[in-house]
């Protein structure tokens, strides 16, 4: 992940609609939400949450599928993980401290 990556996706998290839609489709795991879901879920009106989820998957934390009719948003785990990792790679003051499935630091 590059400086750029990372501060577009702190930028698009830092906005309580789009975290809280962020940790819905987190929990929600592979199978995803559809917008209509999402919006009955967290109590969002539906434009308001179109206007978020497209500035979640323009930072590459969401993913958009078509399912017939449908649209289906599923987190980028593996965004957030390479966020994640971005943030702590020079932790332990720079030694390796995780190990391959570790999902703390030791230090």
């Amino acid at each position: 992940m590059t400086e750029i990556d990372a501060v577009r996706s702190l930028a698009a998290l830092a906005q309580e609609v789009r975290l809280r839609v962020f940790r819905a489709l987190v929990v929600a795991g592979t199978e995803g939400l559809t917008p209509g879901a999402l919006a009955e879920q967290l109590d969002v009106a539906p434009n308001t949450l179109s206007f978020h989820l497209k500035e979640l998957t323009h930072s590459n934390l969401v993913s958009q599928e078509r399912q017939g009719r449908n649209l289906i948003y599923r987190a980028s785990i593996t965004t957030m993980n390479e966020l994640l990792g971005f943030l702590t790679e020079n932790c332990c003051q720079g030694a390796d401290c995780l190990a391959p499935q570790a999902t703390s630091c030791a230090c």
